[in-house]
């Protein structure tokens, strides 16, 4: 008696295992994809493409597809979708600010010195003067392989 009970619990157990598995769709048909056999060695990170300095840079007054400006070296621009846009250079945290000390006054924006703040690599800088009533919120970090990322949005500050 003890041994039927086992038995059905048991046929109960995986009828509802197939049941759950004909419903999500898995194991039944060639839908899924077959991962790599067990002879062949996973991808090596070292083979998948690697963007570099060397690209071809955006001219200085190159946008993207948006209103910022970027540095003459800039590479692996994104736009985030959000008006943002990120981008890799070489150039130094103070050539980098420079830069956009330069471009931003020169088209007469003013920086808000208050909100600059430069520390271990990093800096973020503010300037008024947009169209759009928003600031220009300008932040770097050093990637300590010689580059670093400019993250530029406008933002009500």
């Amino acid at each position: 008696m003890k041994n039927s009970r086992i038995f059905v619990m048991l046929a109960v157990l995986v009828l509802a295992s197939l049941a759950c598995q004909a419903v999500s769709g898995i194991g039944g048909g060639n839908d899924v994809p077959a991962g790599p056999s067990s002879n062949e060695a996973p991808p090596s990170v070292d083979e998948e493409p690697v963007a570099t300095a060397e690209e071809e840079p955006l001219p200085a007054d190159s946008t993207s597809d948006s209103a910022f400006i970027m540095t003459a070296d800039a590479y692996q621009v994104v736009n985030i979708g959000d008006g943002s846009v990120l981008y890799y250079t070489k150039l130094s945290l103070e050539d980098v600010m420079k830069f956009y000390r330069d471009e931003y006054t020169a088209q007469g924006y003013t920086e808000r010195e208050l909100l600059t703040v430069v520390s271990d690599g990093v800096f973020s800088m503010v300037f008024d003067g947009d169209p759009s009533g928003k600031a220009v919120v300008i932040q770097s970090v050093d990637l300590g392989d010689g580059s670093r990322t400019v993250a530029i949005r406008l933002e009500d500050v």
